[in-house]
């Protein structure tokens, strides 16, 4: 399962929705989904313009946690 952090990034920085929006040139409504984790998933491009906004990696953004094995 891949985790959506982006919510708890943007806290730690303190910087608003439409702030990320701007400085990366990426639509409102995309960062607002990403951030509700309302989305099924992302582009590269657009993860690479928020990387570069908020200064930091896909890592940051995104982490996976493996499934748990029903036997």
């Amino acid at each position: 399962m891949i985790h959506n952090n982006l919510s708890t990034l943007m806290g730690a920085k303190r910087i608003s929705i439409a702030e990320v929006s701007r400085i990366a040139g990426v639509r409102y409504e995309t960062v607002h989904k990403l951030y509700h984790d309302k989305n099924k998933g992302i582009e590269f491009e657009t993860l690479n313009k928020l990387c570069w906004a908020l200064e930091c990696t896909p890592n940051d953004i995104l982490m996976y946690i493996p499934d748990q094995k029903t036997e």
